[in-house]
């Protein structure tokens, strides 16, 4: 649970007692492949979701199989936290890579949130950032072009990987397929093809192998317009 409290931190300073809460609530670690659901929309889910190691994401089903992603989790993230109040899912939960993830039951959230309104507290500001990322993407989606689209994600994955400690050096690892950002950003495979090669030609970044490197942070961050602001990385 050593995730959870680090996310939690980043909101609120806790205490030992709930640092000890959270670790108390010992539910078994649980391995899921690559492509496998966690939850379909329409399910009704009795627990939420800790990722603990690999990537996940938020989807929505259209017609003819097209998907749209809706979020990108990583360790330490709880991408599901509404359903403890909204009892139906809208979307689907599916591991993006192998991932180690951690259902903590829906009752032992709702006492832990009981007995530590500051748990409370720091649980509802991740559901605000994660809501405050949705309409980042939603502008993205809205008034940015494919390149721009590229870029703002990549400057923001790489921060939220630099934050837990999985990026350094403007290097990462970074395992999202061409077809799993083109389901993000809303263009094709081919533009995100086209897209990458742009960029290692204007020496921005290179990925190799899932290793993503940025050869140059400020200008990508300029080319992108991104502003951070919006992860709330500084707290």
């Amino acid at each position: 649970m050593a995730g959870l409290v680090r996310t939690l931190t980043r909101f609120t300073a806790l205490t030992e007692a709930e640092q000890r809460a959270i670790q108390d609530l010992s539910v078994r670690p649980r391995v899921v492949a690559a492509g496998a659901d966690l939850v379909r929309a329409g399910d009704a889910p009795a627990q939420c979701c800790l990722v603990v190691d690999g990537w996940l994401c938020r989807y929505r089903l259209l017609s003819g199989g097209r998907r749209q992603i809706l979020g990108l989790y990583l360790p330490g993230d709880v991408p599901d936290l509404q359903n403890l109040h909204l009892p139906v899912r809208e979307d689907g939960l599916a591991a993006l890579t192998k991932a180690t993830v951690i259902l903590i039951p829906h009752d032992k959230l709702r006492a832990l949130t009981a007995a530590f309104p500051n748990l409370a507290t720091a649980l509802w500001c991740s559901t605000l950032v994660d809501a405050g990322i949705q309409r980042a993407w939603l502008v993205g989606l809205g008034r940015r072009s494919a390149h721009e689209r590229v870029g703002h994600l990549i400057c923001e994955l790489y921060l939220r990987l630099a934050a837990i400690g999985l990026a350094a050096d403007h290097r990462c690892q970074f395992p999202l397929t061409q077809t799993c950002l083109a389901d993000t950003l809303g263009v094709t495979s081919v533009h995100i093809n086209r897209t990458f090669k742009a960029m290692r030609k204007q020496e921005l970044l290179t990925l190799r192998r899932n290793v993503l490197t940025i050869h140059a942070w400020d200008a990508l961050v300029y080319a992108s317009g991104f502003d951070p602001g919006y992860l709330h990385l500084a707290r």
